[in-house]
């Protein structure tokens, strides 16, 4: 399998990433903000560092982007996305919805990631083309083709304009549920919900989580019809659903 030994190297990874950051927990932790009022610890900065650390030591020619400001040049088109923590609110308050995000990139296209969500012992990963996995199970989106039917995760309505239209929206569907965002995309990608929407994101949270659902056969794309993790929001769904929902993504992008 291509990318088989990246992917072996970022599991190892974030697992002593996951170890570090518990420590710091366990030792009782506290957030400040950062400009954009998203919250951060000694523990994403210090895992960060650890991730990058491990990571150049392994592949001393890729690049490196990191939430917390991990950043180097790439040598040979490729380069390492880091989220250290995703989930920092739950982090700090204890609960077991944060993650650690690793994921590949090469000339421009996420080709391998991995998500470790260590509280839940859940550990997925995929490659271009070798299929989405998790703790090495296959996955696979549901066949689910109607809204009426589908579960669906929109990450945080505060980041929504226009709440009251979009709580319309939601009641078009079956149910709805939001762990947090990662948590939420690989619930889609293991069959358990069928829409993951999120208004605000950064690259760094889409990554791993990108090539995990598509190989998982889900749809992913930003407000703007975009197959980008660039775009600053996204929307993952069954291949069923998706029609509906690149309708409702034309309104959020008013397009």
């Amino acid at each position: 399998m291509q990318f088989s030994q990246e992917i072996e190297t970022a599991r190892r990874i974030v697992g002593q990433s996951a170890k570090l950051a518990l420590r710091y927990q366990n030792a009782g932790i506290s957030a400040e903000n950062k400009p954009d009022d998203s919250p951060v610890t000694i523990a994403d900065k210090e895992c960060e560092k650890l991730i990058a650390k491990l990571l150049d030591e392994a592949y001393p020619d890729d690049g490196i982007l990191g939430e917390e400001g991990a950043t180097k040049e790439s040598k040979n088109g490729r380069r390492w996305i880091i989220d250290p923590i995703d989930g920092t609110r739950d982090f700090v308050r204890g609960n077991p919805l944060w993650s650690v995000l690793i994921a590949l990139e090469k000339d421009g296209e996420v080709q391998a990631g991995v998500v470790h969500l260590p509280l839940l012992d859940r550990t997925c990963w995929a490659a271009r083309g070798a299929g989405a996995y998790r703790n090495d199970l296959r996955l696979r989106v549901s066949s689910i083709d109607k809204p009426g039917n589908a579960v669906i995760s929109l990450n945080s309505l505060n980041r929504v304009r226009n709440a009251p239209q979009m709580a319309e929206f939601l009641a078009s569907f079956w149910a709805f549920r939001c762990l947090g965002g990662t948590p939420d995309a690989m619930m889609l990608a293991e069959g358990q919900m069928d829409v993951w929407v999120e208004p605000k994101v950064a690259p760094w949270d889409m990554a791993a989580a990108q090539v995990i659902l598509e190989e998982a056969g889900a749809v992913f794309f930003a407000f703007n019809g975009k197959r980008s993790i660039y775009e600053g929001n996204c929307i993952a769904c069954t291949p069923g659903i998706e029609l509906f929902m690149r309708e409702f993504a034309q309104k959020m992008s008013g397009t």
